[in-house]
């Protein structure tokens, strides 16, 4: 009985000891992994209400892994305006009229030298016939019959003038008129080479008097080019309803191109933030922009839609001066703060998180 007592005794003690150690190590594994456990969650985006404000919290970290970027809101000084419908005109028709203006205009100082000559000579003719007869009574009327030929001639290339330049004046108004007939001109040239092209927009009713100097076209690429006023355009497009304009914008535009045009308005510029187009996000219907208002902390505030531009929204409220909006990566605070909060697990995909 002593042997077999001895060696129960020696079992449990081992049973024991084994226990022991393996307690101990479940433990020390349990302190070593536990803080590394809490602190995970401490890492990960989370969502407070500070002051009656949605705030997301995202660590620096976190911000640099997910790729988000802010930048400072700068004012600006907008100026409200309207579109407007805009046609390239073909301009051979001017240039045609042009080269018929200068033949003319070659016409008239031919005829005029001409009359002047015959009349000179009619003078001499009258002048010798009233001293004692010295020519002819024939030689004095061939003279005053070769003036009145060539003033008539002189009449008649003068008219022809006056009829091209009230053509290219009916058709393309007083400002193209007048560079076509100048004898240099800059804009003509411009023109003629293919680097400005022009442009017929119809404006709206209450620019009746008041065109703008300069206005943006549309390109065919989407790029805005500027115009500058010319002249109003005396022919109008039978299809759209206001007041043609010429405009000229110095880029090549094919000819017949239907576009539209940003006219500004004839009020006061406003000012106020620009908040980009990238930093808007929409959410329950409304547009929305992220606000970091700390090293880690950003809040969602209200843009509103109505004051949207071409380059982004101009806002008067809800937002100051210097304020860093985030201009990549609001989608992802959005989500973050929309997530449900207060879920977590201690394992990587448990069960329970499929159900």
């Amino acid at each position: 009985m002593k042997p077999r007592l001895m060696l129960f005794i020696v079992v449990s003690l081992a049973l024991a000891g084994g226990a022991g150690w393996y307690i101990h190590r479940t433990l020390v594994a349990s302190a070593v992994h536990a803080p590394a456990a809490i602190a995970q969650p401490r890492s990960q985006p989370a969502v407070q209400t500070v002051n009656g404000e949605t705030v997301v919290v995202v660590s620096l970290a976190a911000q640099r892994a997910s790729h988000i970027t802010v930048a400072p809101l700068a004012a600006v000084s907008d100026q409200p305006d309207v579109s407007a419908y805009a046609t390239v005109i073909d301009l051979q028709p001017l240039f045609d009229l042009r080269n018929r203006q200068a033949a003319a205009q070659a016409d008239v100082g031919t005829f005029r030298a001409q009359a002047a000559s015959s009349r000179a000579q009619y003078e001499r003719n009258r002048t010798l016939f009233a001293d004692d007869r010295n020519v002819s009574q024939k030689s004095l009327e061939e003279a005053r019959s070769a003036m009145q030929i060539d003033e008539a001639k002189l009449q008649s290339a003068k008219a022809a003038l006056d009829g091209i330049d009230a053509a290219m004046r009916q058709q393309f108004g007083d400002a193209l008129t007048n560079a076509a007939t100048m004898p240099k001109s800059d804009l003509f040239e411009w023109l003629q080479s293919g680097q400005a092209v022009v442009v017929r927009v119809t404006l709206p009713a209450n620019f009746a008097e008041a065109a703008p100097a300069l206005i943006t076209v549309q390109a065919p690429d989407g790029q805005p080019v500027p115009a500058r006023k010319l002249s109003a355009s005396p022919f109008a497009d039978p299809a759209v309803q206001g007041n043609p304009w010429f405009y000229v914008a110095a880029r090549a535009l094919p000819a017949g191109l239907h576009t539209s045009a940003k006219i500004p308005m004839p009020s006061e510029a406003r000012s106020g933030l620009l908040i980009p187009d990238q930093a808007v996000v929409w959410y329950g219907g409304q547009t929305w922009a992220y606000v970091r208002t700390s090293s880690d902390r950003f809040t969602r505030r209200y843009v509103s839609a109505g004051d949207e531009r071409s380059r982004g929204f101009i806002v008067t409220s809800g937002f100051r001066m210097g304020d860093e909006v985030v201009t990549q990566g609001a989608q992802l605070l959005l989500s973050e703060e929309l997530k449900p909060q207060g879920i977590g697990a201690a394992c990587k995909d448990p069960p329970e998180c499929d159900d």
